[in-house]
């Protein structure tokens, strides 16, 4: 393979392996600060338990996922070094934000969280919670930033020409609230609590399960299914502005996302099928009219299709059909079981429905696979750009790398991710095998003292 598909392959599989930490950081974090919240507010013991379990969980989590992002770092001096070049201004202001305002945020707050449990007061103690789960969130902000920019770039202009040309911010606002970030943020946010609430109410009914651990898991379940419902529907509500978004900015990823190659009115939605791209349309279930409905809230307005666009300009249409629906019927999926989860738990009948309890076990794959498939479709329905409209992806390369060095550290890195997973994965089972500790059902130290009204 020549050097431009290694270096896209490694990058692609970096990136991909380490977004399965972030998304349960995040998600952790919010669910941590509902948790000791709810011990503070009612005293209860056992919500003490599962808070002080479930920090344990998120510390793991926190340090994989900061272990496996370092090497994108070196991959943009690297393998893209001209897209660097390019995009230095831009993503050295984002990049630096999300480094001094948010991750030093985060971490520095973490000692007090995982350590300070018996050394520092209640609401000392919660506070710090609640500074790790805001710099969790805050650093999505900046890395979402960065990254719509590249889909739907503003605040800047060219500098220079040719190989010495680069973006250089006109408008630091312009940057932070470009046309698809915020929209972008809150559904990537959403698939983040949707990670974080699915792993507790896995573990929690793993635990029903098998008859053990049963009142911390309840306590468990009360809080990660509500979040998990929440969070589900909010991610649909948020996916159909992001949608509207695409057809605004990058009507050719729309295209490719619903297989459409002809500017239609009244404009189907592909329920279920397939790419004929030979022939040009889609085999399977559609709705007539609502893709115009979901991309402009009107039946009859066209959506624009892919003949409207070069060959050379258009994504790549069956991966981008895939990868959409693939994350969007999962998203679905969800709100399905966590519905159930939550009526039949409401319904105290849920430890009696082993079926849902063993969905629910289950249940924690979800997330994970939309939130790949939903980065996919956004980053390959991009194709062929680099920077949307800009900058193609051949033009961003390294023109010093050769593909068997790329070839190599490929290999060298997919072999130290599969060890940290395995690591990540023994050490995740062991801390569920243990289960939480009976000692912490009796908060000792200065946490023992009862909160002053």
């Amino acid at each position: 393979m020549d050097v431009l598909t290694l270096s896209r392959i490694q990058f692609g599989a970096t990136i991909s392996f380490h977004y399965i930490y972030p998304p349960l950081s995040i998600g952790l974090g919010a669910m941590l600060v509902i948790m000791e919240g709810l011990w503070l507010k009612t005293g209860n013991p056992v919500y003490h338990q599962v808070a002080r379990f479930w920090t344990r969980v998120f510390a793991l989590t926190f340090a994989i996922g900061v272990a496996t992002g370092i090497v994108m770092e070196f991959e943009f001096g690297t393998n893209w070094a001209t897209y660097s070049r390019f995009v230095g201004d831009v993503f050295g202001s984002a990049l630096a934000a999300e480094g001094i305002f948010a991750f030093f945020l985060e971490s520095g707050f973490l000692a007090v969280l995982l350590f300070g449990w018996d050394k520092v007061g209640r609401k000392t103690h919660f506070f710090s919670t609640c500074m790790v789960a805001f710099g969790a969130h805050f650093s999505a902000v900046w890395i979402i930033v960065a990254n719509s920019w590249m889909q739907t770039p503003a605040g800047y202009h060219i500098v220079g020409e040719g190989m010495h040309a680069r973006a250089e911010i006109t408008d630091f606002w312009q940057l932070v609230f470009n046309p698809s970030s915020m929209d972008r943020l809150f559904h990537t946010l959403c698939g983040a609590w949707c990670a974080g609430a699915f792993l507790v109410v896995s573990v929690s009914a793993w635990y029903l399960l098998r008859q053990k651990h049963q009142e911390f898991a309840r306590a468990s379940l009360k809080v990660g299914l509500t979040v998990a419902l929440v969070a589900s529907l909010l991610q649909a509500v948020t996916g159909h502005k992001s949608a509207q978004d695409v057809a605004r900015n990058q009507p050719a990823k729309l295209a490719a996302f619903e297989g459409l190659y002809n500017t239609t009115s009244n404009a189907p939605l592909v329920l279920a099928g397939w790419v004929d791209e030979k022939n040009e349309k889609v085999v399977g279930i559609a709705a007539p009219g609502m893709l115009s409905f979901l991309a402009h809230n009107d039946f009859h307005m066209p959506v624009t299709g892919l003949k409207e666009f070069k060959p050379e300009d258009r994504p790549p249409v069956t991966a981008s059909f895939l990868f959409f629906h693939g994350m969007v019927g999962i998203g679905f999926t969800l709100i399905a079981i966590a519905s159930l989860g939550f009526l039949y738990f409401r319904k105290g009948t849920l430890p009696e429905r082993r079926w849902l309890l063993w969905l629910l076990v289950f249940s924690v794959l979800g997330p994970q696979f939309a939130n790949q498939l939903g980065w996919f479709a956004a980053e390959v329905g991009r194709q062929p750009w680099l920077v949307y409209g800009v900058m193609r992806t051949p033009e961003g390369l390294s023109a010093v790398v050769k593909a068997n060095v790329v070839l190599t550290s490929l290999i060298m890195f997919t072999f130290i991710y599969f060890l940290l997973f395995a690591v990540f994965i023994y050490l995740l089972n062991d801390k569920i095998q243990h289960g939480p500790d009976d000692a912490d059902l009796i908060p000792s130290g200065k946490l023992a003292r009862p909160a002053k009204n």
